[in-house]
């Protein structure tokens, strides 16, 4: 497989297709496979590169602490051992606030990013939540906290349906691969994030994805995303957390015709 160059972490990812370069970053918990159906459809008209992050899929898993912007630091790193022009950025939950300190701290990088499922700042309440989260994890196992993750994710009709269940299935045994250790700094690295100050530098173009059921990160957070980023826009799809897994159709025009808009 390939990796980012020395300095970071090896970084596995898989890259198909032909035309602009997308680049596809997915959730805490996830690997790159979340986002199978959506590079199906990418790939038939651009360069779909979706990768692992530390700690997850292939990807190797260094010792904590771990922040968001040391996830952005690894795509920047992957970004330039892979093209010498700017990408598509595209990340949904822990991708999405990867996209936004990318943007920020690298904004050579990007050509336009999107935001899906995401967060540009926890409060006080929230973070105690990852907390607890990161005590159970540390204490037991990944495998605890599955049920909560998997109910937070996806819809009960999804997961109801014969076809979503399988699907379901599929990401819940990768999550429950998913090592404590680096799941619980990813957890940290989340749970400390803050973009508020960093989001009005953005200047590319940005799109943000909300789920209109998504009772992990609520429409309200995205909205949050677009009042800090000069000229973003919001979108809305029937889904949960994971709206890509859900709605991938949706989820990719949506792309679409945010990357045609700037032709």
């Amino acid at each position: 497989m390939n990796a980012a160059p020395s300095h970071s972490p090896r970084i596995h990812f898989v890259s198909e297709g032909r035309g602009p370069l997308v680049v596809l970053s997915h959730a805490l918990g996830c690997n790159l496979s979340m986002w199978d159906e959506v590079a199906d459809i990418l790939k038939q008209r651009f360069t779909v590169l979706r990768y692992d992050h530390r700690g997850h899929g292939q990807s190797e898993a260094p010792a904590g602490p771990y922040s968001i912007d040391l996830l952005a630091d690894d795509a920047a790193a992957l970004i330039k051992s892979q093209t010498s022009e700017p990408v598509h950025f595209v990340g949904l939950s822990m991708g999405g606030m990867t996209a936004q300190s990318l943007a920020a701290r690298y904004p050579a990088l990007v050509r336009s990013i999107t935001v899906a499922n995401s967060a540009h700042y926890y409060n006080e309440a929230a973070r105690a939540m990852w907390q607890a989260r990161i005590a159970t994890v540390l204490a037991h196992n990944v495998a605890a906290v599955a049920d909560g993750a998997i109910q937070r994710w996806f819809t009960p009709e999804f997961r109801a349906d014969a076809q979503g269940a399988a699907r379901v299935a599929v990401i819940r045994q990768r999550l429950e691969s998913v090592a404590s250790a680096p799941y619980a700094a990813s957890c940290a690295a989340v749970a400390s994030m803050d973009f508020r100050a960093s989001n009005p530098s953005i200047r590319c173009p940005t799109l943000v994805i909300a789920g209109t059921r998504d009772e992990a990160t609520p429409v309200a957070l995205s909205e949050a995303i677009v009042s800090s980023i000069p000229g973003a826009t919001l979108a809305t799809l029937d889904a949960s957390h994971i709206s890509a897994v859900e709605q991938p159709a949706g989820f990719a025009a949506l792309l679409e015709d945010f990357f045609a808009s700037q032709a």
